[in-house]
């Protein structure tokens, strides 16, 4: 997934994610090794790419709950606006997997 970064938030978002934020949702919503990368590109501006492992078995209904947690609303209000949506996307753009190696 990528999703920009506004310059003006960049230290508040890295000490947000230093602390526990909602790691513990993240597994109860069986999502694991979940990492954020962050880079300056070439135009200048900050993006985060991310990645994660589900190992559950119902994606819908685990996303559906995490969605509906108050404190992951809390969380994603303190983030989102910290955050550019990619054009044509309104939110963390997914991106297409075409390479993998185990």
């Amino acid at each position: 997934m990528v999703i920009g970064l506004r310059d003006e938030h960049e230290e508040e978002y890295r000490r947000l994610h230093a602390g526990e934020g909602v790691r513990d949702l993240l597994v109860q919503a069986n999502i694991r090794n979940f990492t954020i990368y962050l880079a300056r590109l070439p135009d200048g501006n900050l993006y985060e790419f991310a990645r994660y492992d589900y190992v559950g078995d119902d994606y819908d209904a685990d996303m559906a709950r995490l969605a509906a947690d108050p404190r992951n609303i809390a969380w994603l209000d303190l983030c989102d606006p910290m955050q550019v949506p990619l054009p044509g996307s309104d939110g963390w753009m997914v991106m297409e997997e075409v390479f993998h190696n185990d």
